[in-house]
């Protein structure tokens, strides 16, 4: 008995030719419900995380923890040289003057900071990501030069491979793909 091998799908992908088209088509697909899906274009179009209905983003959040763990270790570490560890009056300054930590505790909450944006953004984003079942559509080359796609997955609670489809050319698109994984 021979076993036929069934080609598993990553999902539909729909290519548009405009921003104008694939904005439209993005606030169709998430008005019709869809979770699990993503736009991609060859520049920023502006408004497509509202027209995808995408929550803001907690990187903010992330940067400011990082940038006040900097501030905290620039001061608590001044602090303990100066005032607890190897207490020196010098000129007849207090042991804790707090004009003389402000270069160290700005550079730590900077860089800090900024590690929290770079090594947030990767890791929110799940980057670097070497691999993609898109890559294997081969129309999906142009979304870096002069088109625009939306991809709907398999995983999403609303998908259903007809109806999908069908929402997916009504909304314009040039072509509806079925994208293997």
């Amino acid at each position: 008995m021979s076993k036929v091998k069934r080609k598993k799908v990553y999902g539909l992908a729909a290519e548009y030719d405009t921003a104008k088209g694939v904005y439209h088509a993005c606030e169709k697909v998430r008005d019709a419900g869809y979770t699990v899906w993503d736009a991609h274009t060859p520049f920023p179009v502006h408004g497509l995380d509202k027209a995808m209905g995408l929550k803001p983003s907690v990187l903010p959040w992330i940067i400011f923890a990082m940038g006040m763990t900097g501030m905290t270790i620039g001061i608590s570490l001044q602090y303990w040289t100066s005032v607890v560890d190897y207490p020196t009056i010098i000129a007849g300054k207090p042991l804790f003057s707090w004009q003389a930590f402000v270069p160290v505790t700005f550079e730590l909450t900077i860089l800090l900071s900024a590690f929290g944006a770079v090594f947030g953004m990767l890791g929110l984003n799940k980057l670097p990501q070497l691999y993609h079942p898109l890559f294997n559509l081969p129309a999906f080359s142009r979304v870096t030069d002069d088109r625009f796609f939306i991809a709907i997955e398999v995983d999403d609670p609303n998908y259903d491979e007809t109806r999908t489809r069908k929402l997916l050319e009504s909304t314009g698109a040039i072509n509806v793909y079925e994208v293997e994984d």
